[in-house]
């Protein structure tokens, strides 16, 4: 049960914004039915809009019955949409306004914006004076490039001290993700073989089935090295690679993630794999090409699929490679982790029919169905011996009977009540961007791939078993 945070309120700037309609209001409404938000606190919408009060609180009852992972109940939403109000940007300035719009003497101020707005922003709420008693919530991509990172880190950081940024990757706060280090830490069976000894590879897969649709302009000067692998990807990496921490806290886990990203090797721009969708069906509808996509240059170079192999240069992980990719459009929406096992050291049941004894593996399903499983050999019934790869399955839903918060009710919270933990330390930016900064220098060409498939069928010949776990079953 999540406690009520002290008296402040919310201001979210760009309201009228894709992420707020999707993801925040929907987290802000189910926080508010769980009784986790301030008990006395107003939620101030803030957008370059003439819109009034009334219409945010329309937008946003859209918005909670679109995308809430509860249902609408209209009782409810009143309640809720009590707490809502609006202010209306102009296009440069208005945090005056805004100011003026909050009663309480602290904030939570979240910047669902633009990367090139977030410093001119800054400034402006330096200016109306709103930057004691405020906590600072940013929106990932931080920075375009190494450079601009860190440039955009020293801006904030003039104006806001580090206690008060949080820099938010929504893959951080999924219950799935954060029972990556419960599955690790809270049981010695596990531990004890999470190393280079036990572990023949690590594959990573953020997999979408969704091409870029309306956000095409956005994606072209993105790509999916600066939307996924820079952050997403890499955070999982140093969860998976991670060392025990000494305790669960901001301070304890940044430390042990800060060493994982010190000791990863920067990607091989020579070595990785880029890929753009083409047209192709999936959910058995055709769909067009990312070139023909609106806001697309029909000669873009963007990659929509990355895939390449990254090294943890430490103790337990020498030696063992870390195969990560991500893609738009592919066979289905699919992102976990598989540890591969290495082979047993002796098949002693050659002899008989058995050739091979396939490796163990875990995997963790980050999305959608999430949960963890183990494969193991287990022997056919009959005479002979015959070997085939049997599963034990955990599955969240079937566990406890519904399904997982969403990550930005949890991440929301935490920003609410200044807990650090599972936020994006100004050090941790900076290196992830140097570990994807040769890519970003010298990318390689892309290679067109069907949309509903698994990407460039490259991507496979980097595996030592030619293919990804993900694709030998379907959930």
């Amino acid at each position: 049960m999540l406690t009520p945070p002290e008296h402040q309120d919310i201001v979210v700037v760009g309201a009228s914004g894709d992420l707020a309609a999707r993801k925040l209001i929907p987290a802000l409404y189910n926080l508010f039915l769980e009784g986790a938000l301030p008990e006395v606190c107003t939620i101030i919408g803030a957008a370059i809009q003439d819109w009034d009060r009334e219409s945010f609180v329309a937008h946003a009852h859209d918005a909670v019955a679109s995308f809430s992972r509860t249902s609408l109940e209209e009782s409810q939403f009143r309640e809720f949409a009590k707490h809502l109000a609006f202010v209306p940007l102009a296009e440069h300035g208005g945090m005056d306004a805004v100011r003026a719009a909050c009663d309480a003497p602290k904030r939570l101020i979240y910047l669902a914006i633009p990367p090139g707005a977030i410093m001119p922003v800054v400034h402006e709420l330096a200016q109306a004076r709103l930057v004691e008693g405020t906590s600072l919530v940013i929106e990932k991509p931080f920075g375009f490039d190494l450079a601009s990172a860190k440039e955009l880190n020293r801006t904030i950081e003039a104006v806001f001290p580090r206690e008060q940024i949080y820099r938010i990757d929504h893959y951080l706060g999924k219950e799935t993700v954060q029972n990556l280090l419960v599955f690790r830490f809270g049981n010695a069976l596990f531990e004890r073989i999470w190393n280079r000894d036990s572990i023949h590879h690590v594959e990573i897969t953020v997999g979408e089935a969704l091409g870029v649709e309306h956000r095409g302009a956005f994606y072209e000067s993105v790509g999916a090295l600066r939307d996924i692998v820079q952050n997403h990807l890499l955070q999982v990496v140093s969860l998976v690679a991670m060392e025990p921490p000494a305790a669960f806290t901001a301070e304890s886990m940044f430390y042990e993630q800060y060493k994982v990203f010190r000791a990863m090797e920067p990607l091989d721009p020579s070595r990785v794999i880029r890929g753009q969708y083409g047209p192709g069906v999936t959910g058995g509808e055709k769909v067009p090409g990312y070139r023909e996509e609106p806001g697309v240059a029909r000669d873009s170079r963007t990659e929509t699929y990355i895939a390449g192999t990254l090294h943890v240069d430490t103790w337990r992980w020498a030696g063992v490679p870390f195969y990560i990719r991500t893609g738009k459009r592919l066979a289905r929406q699919d992102s976990r982790v598989v540890i591969v096992f290495k082979d047993v050291p002796l098949n002693v049941f050659r002899g008989t029919e058995v050739e091979e004894v396939k490796k163990n593996f875990v995997t963790i399903r980050l999305q959608p169905h999430e949960g963890i499983s183990l494969a193991f050999s287990a022997k056919l019934p009959g005479p002979s011996i015959q070997i085939d790869p049997v599963t034990m399955d955990f599955s969240y839903a079937r566990a406890f009977k519904g399904t997982p918060p969403e990550a930005y009710e949890r991440l929301l919270h935490d920003a609410l009540v200044h807990d650090h933990t599972l936020f994006i330390a100004t050090d941790i930016v900076e290196r992830a961007w140097e570990v994807v900064q040769g890519v970003i220098d010298n990318p390689s060409p892309v290679i067109p791939y069907p949309a509903g498939s698994w990407g460039p069928e490259e991507a496979n010949a980097m595996m030592p078993s030619g293919h990804w776990h993900m694709e030998e079953s379907e959930e």
